[in-house]
């Protein structure tokens, strides 16, 4: 099983609109050639959590079936439980979490020191239903923050968002998020890649401290439209600035109250962060 770091920090997200008409970014990775070997995903034969380098891993396999627990992280959770079970999971076991309402549950990993205050992260996440209701409700999945700036960074979240004219449908959306700090709370969604529920995605994030740059990739694939930069990050004019990334959470958090539906599964597994890409297979 593969770990795939996905940081989840989770603060309480107000009810924004969201922005669809965010700019276009260029194909390639913000702060990398598109030829870069950083842009590479590891081919390594060996197993995920035994790489070396890692800042963080975590399969599930060698933790007990029952509540979640482990001596690398923490968990936080309201009307929510995380558990590890089998049902979803890509090896023997993974992380199950169910809410209710606008639950949430994560693990938190703390102590994070990546060099250059960048980083690479991947999350095998199921969810089995997005939010349909109500307008612009907003969850998120993973989430970073530090020292020296309250911002919070949102790589992997989305919105639902409804229908503005016919045929235009109504869906949940992936969308690169932040809260606090200088640009306040915002979420750029898009349309053109929406939150796909009832599998297993790979989502991976790139975290560039020198541009203060996001970028995501599903399933190996890198989504342009989902990149953020200092000043191109919804249509925002106040400039997106980084903390000195320490922690980051995993996990799940619906911020709107009274959604449709009611509670969410989520699983997720092979979770890894470093300073390096490390792929999907």
């Amino acid at each position: 099983m593969r770990v795939i770091c996905v940081l989840v920090l989770v603060a309480a997200c107000g009810d924004d609109a969201g922005t669809g008409d965010a700019v276009m970014i260029d194909a390639a990775p913000m702060g990398l050639d598109a030829a870069s070997d950083a842009e590479a995903p590891d081919a390594s034969p060996v197993p995920l959590c035994e790489r070396a380098g890692l800042l963080f891993c975590e399969d599930f396999e060698a933790l007990a079936l029952g509540p979640a627990a482990s001596d690398a992280w923490t968990t936080e959770s309201a009307n929510g439980v995380l558990t590890i079970d089998e049902e979803h999971a890509r090896g023997a076991r993974g992380l199950k979490i169910s809410t209710t309402g606008n639950g949430r549950g994560r693990l938190q990993v703390a102590g994070l020191t990546p060099p250059g205050n960048s980083l690479w992260g991947s999350a095998h996440v199921w969810v089995d239903a997005f939010p349909m209701a109500p307008d612009y409700a907003h969850y998120t999945l993973v989430e970073l923050a530090g020292t020296g700036n309250a911002t919070l960074l949102r790589p992997i979240g989305g919105q639902y968002i409804p229908s503005f004219a016919a045929g235009d449908p109504a869906g949940s959306f992936w969308g690169v998020g932040s809260d606090g700090g200088p640009t306040g709370d915002w979420t750029s969604w898009k349309k053109t890649v929406p939150s796909e529920g009832g599998r297993w995605l790979c989502l991976e994030f790139r975290i560039d401290g020198a541009t203060d740059s996001i970028d995501v990739y599903i399933d190996s694939v890198l989504k342009p439209e989902l990149s953020v930069t200092r000043t191109e990050h919804g249509g925002n004019a106040v400039d997106f600035v980084f903390p000195m990334i320490d922690r980051a959470w995993f996990g799940w958090w619906l911020y709107q109250a009274n959604p449709t539906p009611n509670g969410f599964d989520v699983w997720l597994d092979d979770l890894a962060l470093g300073p390096n890409r490390v792929g999907c297979e």
